[in-house]
């Protein structure tokens, strides 16, 4: 059945579901409506895993192999912390830079019939006719706020400042960077996601913000002193802001978005304007891809749009618990970074590694850290037990046939 259907907004999760949507069936008339010109995005890169990558790879192979061609890989965590260096191996990711992601997705929507209409803007005054409507137009989703009441909104703002900047450093890991200043910690999460760029998320406590004088600074003075305070992992590279016109830089607290519900009528929320999780755990736009699967597949297998809308808000809210869990007491660990910092370097990267439990805030962190590690030990030894058996078993049976 032919179903037309209008995206609001041109990120990642509205480009890939019109995507999907396509090639379930050709004839559905999509139009993608982006507010903002051609090229023009927020963030720098963004990073993701490969189950996500698997996914894509089910949902539209040819897309998931440009994006994959796009992307650098990591296999390796690095935390520089009290002038000492600690490395993780085996933490293998992806960045890709965000307007690259962009173009491809919609590069593919278009070679699909996609219509993609750059500087549209769509207000809820103006709703364009469609049979179903899909807000995807961020956190700030316009749609979603001319009808908060009816979606249940609801906005937690973190208490720590942070910052998103791009460098000319390129991490060949992905970076962690601890600092003490005489105004308290300040750090940096770092990440390459093309040949010469990487991303720079700086993150502190309001009091070290001001106290360094950061919120007075313009963006030039701002970024001076951040490539000072962080000058041993930059190694000489610049930091680049996102300059707004009266020179100021972007601190941002960051905000917690919920929803009672996702859709209302013909009207569906999709990534960001549904849900947000905390930047710390790298989830957001795997988040918001994973919706758009979920939503073109419920509109799949439910002829009916209003069950079909029910299922799919059922369906990711349950995939989101446990999501969103992690990215709360994740938020919580760097809120109380004084708590963990003056650990051994070695304990203190594992505990950051252990960031998302539920136990970690209740628990010392020595002792955390001592129960993890006997745990570990224990499970290595299960596993190496459940690897030995049947080999040992082979062994005794090989032996009394003889």
């Amino acid at each position: 059945m032919r179903v037309k259907i209008a995206c609001v907004g041109g990120g990642p999760a509205g480009l890939y579901f019109s995507i999907l949507m396509k090639r379930q069936d050709p004839s559905h008339d999509i139009t993608v409506h982006e507010r903002n010109p051609a090229g023009s995005t927020y963030g720098w890169g963004v990073t993701y895993w490969a189950a996500l990558l698997d996914k894509l790879h089910e949902g539209d192979p040819e897309s998931a192999r440009a994006v994959r061609a796009n992307s650098v890989r990591w296999s390796d965590g690095v935390a520089h912390i009290g002038g000492g260096t600690t490395v993780h191996h085996g933490d293998e990711g992806f960045g890709i830079g965000r307007r690259r992601l962009l173009d491809l997705l919609a590069e593919r929507a278009r070679s699909l019939g996609v219509r993609v209409e750059y500087e549209h803007e769509i207000t809820a005054d103006r709703m364009p006719e469609a049979d179903l409507v899909v807000a995807c137009d961020g956190v700030n989703s316009a749609l979603r706020d001319a009808h908060a009441d009816g979606f249940g909104s609801d906005v937690t703002l973190g208490r720590n400042t942070y910052i998103w900047l791009g460098t000319t450093k390129v991490f060949d890991s992905f970076t962690f960077a601890f600092v003490e200043t005489e105004h308290g910690w300040i750090w940096c999460y770092a990440y390459r996601f093309g040949d010469d760029l990487s991303t720079c998320v700086v993150e502190c406590s309001p009091e070290t913000r001001d106290g360094l004088g950061l919120d007075r600074a313009d963006e030039a003075d701002g970024l001076a002193l951040l490539e000072k305070i962080f000058a041993d992992v930059l190694d000489g590279h610049a930091l680049i802001g996102r300059e707004h016109a009266d020179g100021s830089a972007q601190w941002l607290n960051f905000r917690t978005l919920t929803n009672r519900v996702w859709h209302r009528g013909n009207l569906v929320l999709l990534g960001d304007a549904a849900h947000t999780t905390h930047y710390s755990i790298g989830a957001g736009t795997t988040l918001a891809l994973e919706d758009a699967i979920a939503l073109a597949g419920a509109l799949g297998e439910e002829p009916d749009l209003s069950a079909a809308l029910t299922r799919y808000e059922q369906e990711r809210r349950s995939a989101l618990l446990s999501v969103q869990s992690a990215a709360r007491y994740s938020a919580r660990w760097y809120e109380n970074l004084p708590r963990y910092v003056r650990l051994p370097a070695e304990q203190m990267f594992a505990l950051l590694g252990q960031r998302h439990s539920p136990l970690l805030p209740y628990v010392p962190p020595q002792l955390y850290y001592r129960i993890d590690r006997a745990a570990g030990r224990l499970e290595a030894l299960r596993r190496f037990k459940r690897w030995l058996g049947p080999r040992v078993a082979r062994t005794v049976q090989a032996r009394t046939r003889r």
